[in-house]
């Protein structure tokens, strides 16, 4: 894979996927790069699959580990490049690649990147480029360093984890407290961080979720850029 062993024998036209994370607090127990972890873990699940399915080849790129994350200002450690940014990022990256790569998908694993995205994406297919975005979607998910993201990084990285200073945030559904989110930003909404509970969260929880978004990334993607 192109982001582990940055190899020059590039297959020709391959479907090429890449990771979005950010670098930002999730709450007392999960480390900053959670998303960027959680992104390229993804993306690699995704390109196995795509590889025994598809005929076109995947290349997953290094992860952008940084994002747009100005919601999350006020906690130390929180990094952002935010939204203009982000997009441009977006934006150059796909420039770069098209003389050589077939059909891109950039994969965030990170919610609040979904700006950024929704500006930068039209750009590069009205320039020809086929090129699609995806964010996280499990049904029944909690929204941020709860269960979900904590079994998936218990998956993941056991040791960046720590249970023992695990709290519940609040647990409303994201939709009834987006406003207020965007409004006053997450620690004005819940102080520790975090939006779920990661109450009950476990490794085997995460391998079984990480693969529901990799079946759910597949189904996005145009059946046709498996093909050549």
């Amino acid at each position: 894979m192109l982001g582990d062993a940055f190899t020059t024998d590039v297959p020709s036209r391959p479907l090429v996927v890449i990771p979005l994370g950010a670098t930002e607090q999730h709450g007392p127990h999960l480390p900053l790069d959670t998303d960027s972890r959680i992104a390229a873990a993804w993306a690699d699940e995704l390109s196995a699959r795509l590889n025994d399915r598809g005929v076109r080849p995947v290349l997953v790129a290094p992860v952008v580990n940084f994002g747009a994350s100005g919601e999350h200002a006020g906690f130390d450690g929180t990094m952002s490049v935010g939204n203009d940014v982000l997009s441009a990022i977006v934006v150059e990256l796909g420039r770069s690649i098209r003389e050589w790569s077939g059909p891109v998908v950039f994969l965030s694993g990170h919610a609040g990147n979904r700006s950024a995205l929704a500006s930068a994406i039209p750009i590069l297919r009205s320039e020809g480029d086929r090129v699609i975005a995806i964010l996280p979607m499990i049904e029944g998910s909690d929204a941020h360093a709860g269960r979900t993201e904590t079994s998936i990084m218990l998956h993941l990285a056991a040791d960046r984890v720590n249970m023992d200073v695990a709290t519940a945030g609040r647990a409303e559904p994201i939709s009834d407290l987006i406003d207020e989110l965007r409004e006053r930003g997450i620690k004005a909404v819940s102080p520790n961080g975090v939006l779920g509970d990661p109450a009950g969260a476990s490794a085997a929880e995460g391998a079984r979720l990480l693969g529901k978004l990799a079946e759910y990334a597949i189904a996005q993607i145009p059946a046709s850029w498996s093909d050549r």
